[in-house]
């Protein structure tokens, strides 16, 4: 087994690489992306140092590599997102346009809260006590912008 893996050295571990980038392309997630760096990384050595490198070793250096290769890539991928998560909540607030909710605390100064779902919202509009029944009509960033649901039986259709 092992001579057949130093006599494929580089080009096992080219291919290996390959295979996973492509299955990072088919499968969902970023999982296969970092291993399959690696794979490359470890083919290119091997070419360039020859055989100085015994398979136990490019094996190691690989597992290193994959792991060195995911700490970097979990640092670069979490500083994308932590940079898009207002943008995440605006558009979460903008589906929640066209529902309606009851306030948690009172509108006083056009200002208020109201919980939907699982989050807590300011909200905005005319001064309402708590309990009142609000429709959302708009979304601002993070505040929505409301005004007094219908009555039940008042509805016009």
């Amino acid at each position: 087994m092992s001579a057949f893996l130093a006599d494929l050295a580089p080009y096992s571990w080219w291919i290996a690489g390959l295979v996973l980038l492509v299955l990072e392309i088919v499968l969902p997630g970023v999982y296969l992306l970092f291993p399959g760096l690696a794979a490359l990384i470890v083919g290119t050595n091997v070419l360039i140092l020859g055989d100085s490198l015994g398979w136990q070793q490019q094996v190691v250096a690989f597992v290193i590599l994959s792991i060195v290769a995911v700490l970097i890539g979990r640092r670069w991928y979490g500083a994308k997102t932590a940079s898009s998560a207002p943008l995440a909540s605006s558009s979460r607030a903008d589906r929640l346009v066209g529902k309606t909710a009851t306030l948690s605390d009172a509108i006083v100064g056009n200002r208020g809260k109201v919980a939907v779902d699982d989050s807590w919202w300011i909200v905005e509009g005319p001064d309402l006590p708590r309990h009142a029944r609000v429709r959302i009509v708009a979304a601002n960033g993070a505040i929505l912008t409301v005004e007094p649901a219908e009555p039940a039986g008042t509805h016009q259709g």
